[in-house]
């Protein structure tokens, strides 16, 4: 059934933008979603991916987007990428942080504008029965989406679905050892959890 948990947190995630925001960064994109969500509002939207496939796929479903300025699309490793110091007012990554080193929220940190908020939808593994309790809990919600979905899916034309990709890898670090690495490399940092088997950590540099 087609319900992306990602998808599903992205007007969790709009509503971390900070006032007036203008430029933004998505790290890991894949096909292009939520960076095409933000340009509707008028953002200026870098996304990169490492992934070909998917940013073909977000350059096409852009091009066919009306409204708000294009999306600037790269292929690129974020860990790798030299990224101007003090310029995104808003930086997000959607189940992309855990393919990286989690070190890389520095690089992302410093990037930020004065006031720049970094929102991190984020993925981890079960490790204590606080996970599995939420796990629990998620999966009657879950199938009662994936049903909704699936028939919404099936009044829409045939073809119309995208079924490409990014290319993706199970999360290793567990929740309590992000919590710990995100209290010293963004302090003032908060840390949600979410219902499907999802974080939301929020971070805002603080004004100049």
């Amino acid at each position: 059934m087609p319900f992306d948990h990602n998808d599903h947190y992205h007007r969790l995630l709009l509503r971390q933008l900070p006032p007036g925001c203008r430029t933004a960064l998505d790290v890991g994109c894949g096909t292009g979603r939520f960076a095409r969500r933000l340009a509707a509002r008028g953002i200026d939207v870098h996304a990169v991916d490492p992934s070909a496939e998917a940013l073909d796929r977000a350059r096409a479903a852009t091009a066919g987007t009306p409204g708000g300025p294009p999306v600037r699309y790269q292929q690129a490793d974020a860990a790798r990428l030299q990224l101007p110091p003090g310029h995104y007012d808003f930086i997000s990554c959607l189940a992309s942080l855990h393919h990286m080193p989690f070190e890389t929220v520095s690089t992302l940190r410093a990037s930020l504008a004065p006031g720049g908020v970094l929102a991190v939808l984020g993925c981890y593994p079960e490790r204590t029965t606080a996970d599995y309790a939420w796990s629990l809990a998620a999966v009657p919600a879950n199938a009662a989406a994936r049903l909704a979905v699936g028939a919404a899916e099936a009044l829409r034309p045939s073809g119309a679905a995208d079924p490409v990709r990014a290319p993706t890898a199970p999360p290793t670090v567990p929740l309590s050892r992000i919590r710990r690495q995100a209290a010293e490399l963004l302090p003032g940092c908060r840390i949600r959890r979410l219902l499907f088997w999802r974080y939301l950590l929020v971070f805002r540099r603080p004004d100049d």
